[in-house]
């Protein structure tokens, strides 16, 4: 994304440019999406003053009016959709996981929520003929569950043609049957995904910023970010904030947390994907007592919810249970030690 002349704004001279600059504020279209307490708080001056700032930047990146509903459709046109490479899965999705929304995927501990976060870290650099989106990866680790094995794993359990086509698009010369070759392309996998471990709720969300400076940074090479993972979203909240008393400002913090992922993900056409734990429903006499945490601010958040249920063996129901424009329903895959698969 271009840098914008920021002084051209309403009460914007140098020093204050250079302090939004500091604070990651490059474009007209991150500032227009600003509150003005935040903006307040990082530019040191008046809230009156930063709506002023807010609603200059506003009129600059032409955003903030009302648009028609056939505005709203060529804009959706440039949504992305990141494939499981589950026929059932996607097809249950509508096409896959959509960016410049939040994806969210909660289940029990063993359900394969981290495995669906290691698969979509490749499948994103993938050809786009083959249900990828040609861009790069940050995974925010909260739970200490970023394998590089996994990822090398699941490289090598690709189909002999998509491998074909990974070689050509990563630049690496050879075949799936060149050992050497292989290394050099999970190599090259595993150099397009930034990680980072999350050490408690406060560095989750700083690192959430940090996440926009470097999609910020990366729009305009070659492998743009196409997928911020967040494994697990709710882990550090759950064990910081015990009890009914801590519960508002609990929900406070996560509120603006999902507010920063929502950001990048509409700044940068990036896909948004969070694992969240579960909790048992004693009330539930019938059905499936488990319910995710988060409460409500998560469930209206989330553009899409999906439940990871573990089913005989290796296999996985994933079951569609919240999306604005699809039904609800259910498709089966198998967690490998290839990756995930069809069933």
């Amino acid at each position: 994304m271009p840098e914008a002349d920021l002084e051209s704004l309403p009460g914007v001279g140098p020093a204050t440019a250079e302090k939004l600059r500091d604070a990651g504020y490059e474009s007209y279209q991150s500032i227009a999406v600003a509150s003005p307490g935040e903006l307040s708080n990082t530019a040191d001056v008046g809230e009156s003053s930063a709506a002023d700032i807010i609603n200059g930047a506003r009129e600059a990146a032409d955003v903030g009016g009302f648009e028609t509903g056939t505005d709203v459709l060529e804009r959706r046109e440039q949504i992305g959709k990141l494939t499981w490479n589950i026929p059932e899965v996607d097809e249950l999705l509508g096409g896959g996981v959509e960016t410049q929304s939040i994806t969210e995927v909660y289940g029990e501990f063993g359900a394969g929520k981290s495995q669906i976060s290691h698969q979509l870290s490749v499948n994103v650099q993938l050809p786009r003929e083959h249900g990828g989106l040609e861009g790069s990866t940050i995974f925010i680790d909260t739970e200490d569950t970023f394998r590089p094995e996994r990822i090398d794993d699941m490289v090598r359990g690709l189909e002999d043609d998509v491998l074909e086509d990974a070689f050509e698009l990563h630049g690496v010369e050879g075949s799936p049957d060149d050992e050497e070759a292989m290394d050099e392309l999970v190599q090259s996998f595993l150099d397009k995904i930034h990680v980072a471990k999350a050490f408690n709720s406060n560095h989750q969300i700083l690192l959430a910023e940090k996440a926009k400076e470097v999609a910020g940074e990366r729009e305009e090479s070659e492998w743009p970010v196409r997928l911020v993972s967040v494994d697990s979203l709710t882990a550090h909240f759950r064990a910081e904030y015990v009890g009914r008393g801590e519960l508002a400002s609990r929900q406070q913090k996560l509120n603006k947390h999902l507010h920063d992922l929502m950001r990048i993900g509409d700044l940068f056409n990036t896909a948004i994907l969070v694992t969240n734990q579960v909790q048992s429903n004693p009330d539930a006499f019938f059905g499936d007592p488990t319910k995710p945490i988060g409460g409500n601010i998560l469930g209206h958040t989330s553009t899409f919810r999906i439940y990871l249920k573990k089913s005989k063996g290796n296999k996985r129901i994933v079951r569609l249970v919240d999306a604005p424009n699809l039904a609800e329903g259910e498709g089966i895959m198998r967690v490998e030690n290839a990756g995930l698969k069809p069933e």
